[in-house]
């Protein structure tokens, strides 16, 4: 089994591509070992030394690690990894309570329906797959009073660049599409 690694714009995360898919929809993002009870392969990643989050895409894992140095840790994830396919062993055990996707927990008055609709669009065709390609996910959380709150996971959740893809990216391209949104947010 041959694992490409990726560098991410978050230096604290790597973005594994096992050349398998992984999820048939939405994302698993695992921010400690406890949430990750429904993940045999996250539990494996949690049990190495330094490594502080997981996620999951459709075709590639994200290792978040407490580390300054990536050569001691990043054997021991490969190896993680090229075990928990080898034993057949499955991503979740379950239906994970943390897959992305759905529309639970958003909020926004009906009223703005269809401006929602056109935003969450914009976020599913443009923005979605280009932060996937780095190593991470953007959800829709809410609108209200021209503000976009935005659910940030795997690599780009604490990447010193998400600012600026938030304010330069996601909100430039909101706001030239979709009057009445005014900011963008992460929540």
């Amino acid at each position: 089994m041959f694992i490409q690694v990726e560098s991410t714009p978050n230096p604290a995360t790597l973005k594994f591509l096992p050349g398998k898919t992984l999820l048939e929809e939405g994302t698993l993002d695992f921010r400690s070992p406890e949430a990750a009870d429904n993940s045999p392969l996250a539990q494996r990643l949690f049990a190495i030394h330094g490594v502080s989050g997981v996620f999951f895409g459709q075709d590639f894992i994200t290792v978040t690690a407490d580390v300054d140095d990536w050569s001691h840790i990043k054997p021991a994830i490969l190896g993680g990894i090229m075990e928990h396919f080898v034993t057949g062993m499955p991503i979740v055990v379950d239906d994970a309570p943390e897959t992305v996707g759905g529309d639970g927990g958003e909020f926004f008055a009906e009223d703005d329906r269809a401006m929602v609709d056109t935003i969450k669009d914009l976020l599913e065709t443009r923005v979605r797959p280009a932060v996937a390609q780095d190593g991470g996910d953007i959800t829709f959380k809410g609108f209200q009073d021209g503000v976009v709150y935005l659910n940030m996971r795997g690599a780009c959740a604490g990447c010193p660049s998400s600012t600026a893809t938030l304010k330069n990216g996601i909100e430039n391209l909101l706001r030239h599409f979709v009057p009445g949104v005014e900011e963008v947010r992460a929540s």
